[in-house]
Formats: C-alpha cells, sequence, structure tokens
C-alpha cells in the first residue's frame, strides 16, 4: 500500500464523495477514483460501497479506517517533529462519562488541553450509556465499570468518597429508621447501586420523593429541599445550598477507571490528554 493511497481512502471516508474528498486534498476527482480502484486492486478488497447518497465503507473499509488514521497520525507527527512543530496537535478526540463527572471533573482540565493544544477538537459524550471502545464509539471513556475487554487498555484513576446531603440547614434524620424524610436517590435501572444500597439500608422507612439517574438533577433536587440524597462529593460539596449530613457510617465511594483501544496507544492527542488527566485528577 501506498500512504498516498490511504490519505485518498481516509479523505473519501470522511467526505462521503469522490468530489468532496477531491477538494480536501487539491486533487481532480478522476484522479481519486484511479488511486482509490488501485489501491482496491492491490488489497483485493471492495472498500467502499457506491450509493446514491455517496461512498459508504464496506466492512472491509470499516476494518481498514483505524488502522489508516493511526498511519496518517505517525506521518503526521514525522511531520511535525521534522519542522519542529511536534506540541501543534491536530484530529478530533471523543470522550465518554457520566453527566456529573464530565460537569464537575473534567470540564476544567478540557479547558487546560484546549489552551495547550487548540487544533484539537475534543467531542464530550454524557450519558448513562456505556460507549464501546472495541466498535470506536468513544476513544476515550471513564467509568466506575473495569473494563475487561482484552483489547482496552485500562487504569483505575481516581476514588470518589459520596456523603448524604440536605439542603442547607437540615438536620440529619435518625439512621436505622428515617421515618418522615424525603429522599432523591437512583431510578429503577440503579437500584442496586452501593449507594442506592447504603440508603436504603440506613434510612429504610423514608420515602422515595424522585428517582433520577443523572446525579446533577439529583442534586438541584435535594438543594431545593425535594429530599435528602446521596451525591459525590465533588459535586455535592461545589453547589451552593447543599450541606453534607453525617449519619455514623459514609456511603461507599465509587473508583473511576479509565479506559482507551490499544490501537489508539500511540495516538499522539490522547496521549497528550490522558497524560494531563491523570496529573490532575489521579489519586
Amino acid at each position: 500500500m501506498e500512504w498516498s493511497d490511504l490519505r485518498i481512502f481516509l479523505a473519501i471516508a470522511r467526505e462521503g464523495t469522490l468530489g468532496a474528498a477531491a477538494r480536501r486534498l487539491g486533487q481532480s476527482q478522476p484522479t481519486m477514483g484511479r488511486r482509490l480502484r488501485a489501491l482496491e486492486a492491490a488489497l483485493g478488497q471492495t472498500l467502499f460501497q457506491r450509493t446514491a447518497e455517496g461512498f459508504v465503507p464496506t466492512d472491509e473499509g470499516s476494518a481498514l479506517l483505524p488502522h489508516a488514521e493511526r498511519i496518517e497520525e505517525e506521518v503526521l507527527a514525522a511531520e511535525r517533529r521534522l519542522a519542529g512543530r511536534e506540541s501543534r496537535l491536530e484530529g478530533l478526540l471523543r470522550l465518554s462519562c457520566s453527566d456529573w463527572f464530565g460537569s464537575w471533573l473534567l470540564t476544567p482540565v478540557l479547558a487546560e488541553f484546549g489552551r495547550r493544544h487548540p487544533g484539537v477538537e475534543v467531542e464530550l459524550l454524557t450519558d448513562a450509556r456505556l460507549y464501546s471502545l472495541p466498535r470506536r464509539e468513544a476513544d476515550l471513556v471513564f467509568r466506575i465499570r473495569p473494563f475487561d475487554e482484552p483489547e482496552v487498555i485500562s487504569r483505575r484513576l481516581l476514588h470518589v468518597p459520596y456523603a448524604l446531603y440536605g439542603p442547607t440547614g437540615s438536620e440529619p434524620p435518625q439512621p436505622g429508621d428515617g421515618m418522615g424524610a424525603r429522599v432523591v436517590t437512583m431510578d429503577q435501572g440503579f437500584v442496586a447501586m452501593p449507594d442506592a444500597l447504603w440508603l436504603k439500608r440506613l434510612l429504610p422507612n423514608a420515602a422515595v420523593a424522585f428517582r433520577s439517574n443523572a446525579r446533577e438533577v439529583q442534586a438541584r433536587l435535594c438543594a431545593l429541599g425535594a429530599g435528602l440524597a446521596v451525591l459525590p462529593r465533588p459535586l455535592g460539596d461545589a453547589l451552593p445550598g447543599l450541606v453534607a449530613l453525617d449519619l455514623g457510617e459514609a456511603p461507599p465511594g465509587r473508583d473511576t477507571f479509565v479506559g482507551y483501544h490499544r490501537d489508539l496507544r500511540r495516538l499522539a492527542r490522547l496521549r497528550a490528554l490522558l497524560d494531563l488527566v491523570v496529573e490532575r485528577l489521579a489519586n
């Protein structure tokens, strides 16, 4: 394979049409088509389906894509080093984490990273879904469940302590009872979370006022007096209108893990971001 042909493959995959890819690379459309056919002939594979909407990667094209991207990154890194511009990273990074973790722990790190590397575009996805690293749904994933996929490189990033919170001026309820108290807790899909089980054990007679899988929603409801809530301390301690309540036993904390696909271990922009995250957040 010729690197110049892989550049054409990447441009077509990203733009979706020969014309747009040709404009991106400053080449003619017939040249792009001829080089793509040469690459497919060299590989013995059809890399794109030609549809009315444009070029769609086949399974073989999708398999080639991450390898071509890594080759591109290495070529660009070599060019930057030779030109004395190693610090000028470029490209897209897609991150996934929970809502509160992204808002309260990651955003300061991402802002600093953006100032250091303005050429890198960061996309942050915050929801309860577990994005797949093997399927390239995200480049870097932060989650409370350890990674067990063999192709994923991961590490424990930090331990997050939790506490029970109420609106400012609240008094802690009687542990082991909770009669008369109202609580804001996890939705039915997450009732087995350690903090939800802890809350039910220490305040078995408390009434459930609201359920949500979003910690920031729980925190806001708690601050507005809707009920007591178990929250991560980096979130609860930072929000005005909340006070930590002592029941004589702290809720269980959670470890946070970070992972990425092993094929991306040499991706310069990912390494730069991960190094900064570890420097700022790891404990």
